[in-house]
């Protein structure tokens, strides 16, 4: 594949994910009883989400270093550039969100979906990925690459593979 088809085929992936992240955050929740409530820029250190309907809510600036996500529904939410260090986001759906510049330092990611999720100029590092769904997500080469030293296992759910979903070479 020339660099060329490379660049063109990554800026229409761009292109692609911020089109369907806007018509997402722009369209009704897909459950009317999802909690979409705002936390921005709220600190949140430690505190507990596990299991919680988060759809379309916004977390962006909020430091939520230590707190539990396990399994929490969050398709479509905001979390550009929250601190998740120390997180539990394990079996949590990030699918369809903005995660960008998002520190996900140590965080536990296994089993994790981030499908269409925009990633860009987020940090992992350290993090646990085992069995996460990173399909059609957009993110730095240097992230994918990083990432792709880590992946391991399939997605209980999609039945995808990390490394296939971060598409590893």
């Amino acid at each position: 594949m020339s660099f060329f088809k490379f660049l063109n085929m990554q800026f229409l992936r761009l292109a692609i994910a911020i089109v369907i992240a806007i018509a997402y955050l722009l369209a009704s929740p897909i459950n009317v009883q999802a909690e979409a409530l705002s936390f921005s820029h709220a600190q949140l250190k430690n505190r507990d989400f596990a299991g919680r309907d988060l759809v379309g809510s916004g977390f962006a600036n909020a430091n939520m270093e230590g707190a539990n996500f396990e399994n929490a529904d969050v398709r479509g939410a905001v979390f550009s550039a929250s601190i998740l260090r120390n997180a539990n986001l394990k079996g949590a759906n990030f699918s369809s969100g903005l995660l960008d510049q998002a520190d996900f330092a140590k965080a536990d990611l296994s089993d994790a979906l981030l499908m269409e999720t925009i990633l860009l100029r987020s940090t992992f590092d350290f993090v646990n990925i085992d069995g996460a769904d990173f399909t059609d997500a957009i993110m730095d080469g240097g992230q994918r690459k990083w990432l792709c030293t880590k992946a391991k296992g399939t997605n209980s759910k999609t039945g995808v593979a990390t490394r296939a979903s971060l598409e590893c070479k």
